[in-house]
């Protein structure tokens, strides 16, 4: 099944998300690899399409089998382990339309 996590960044962590940054891309391109990942972004700060005024946290669609393992996935994303995330949601999510071709 598919869930979708929402990821809240804690204020003044900007630098502590930088030095996590390549272990929480390692775990995507994991997903990736697996075909388990439709999507992953950060929140901008600000409505641009920059992230120049900072990230105001994350969020990710991906394939689990069950919502605990997803909330495990989630529970131990570097963002999360290092201090980033304050709020981390996991729900299910049904797809009922999809683009045809990845932008990634």
């Amino acid at each position: 099944m598919w869930y979708l996590i929402y990821c809240e960044d804690l204020p003044g962590t900007a630098e502590l998300r930088q030095q996590a940054r390549p272990a929480h891309l390692a775990r995507l391109k994991e997903l990736i690899a697996q075909d388990r990942l439709i999507l992953a972004g950060p929140h901008p700060a600000v409505d641009s399409d920059t992230l120049d005024q900072g990230v105001t946290g994350s969020t990710v669609i991906a394939k689990f089998d069950n919502l605990v393992e997803a909330q495990n996935w989630a529970d131990t994303d570097p963002y999360k382990l290092v201090g980033v995330y304050g709020k981390v949601t996991v729900k299910p999510f049904k797809i009922t339309a999809k683009p045809e071709k990845a932008f990634f």
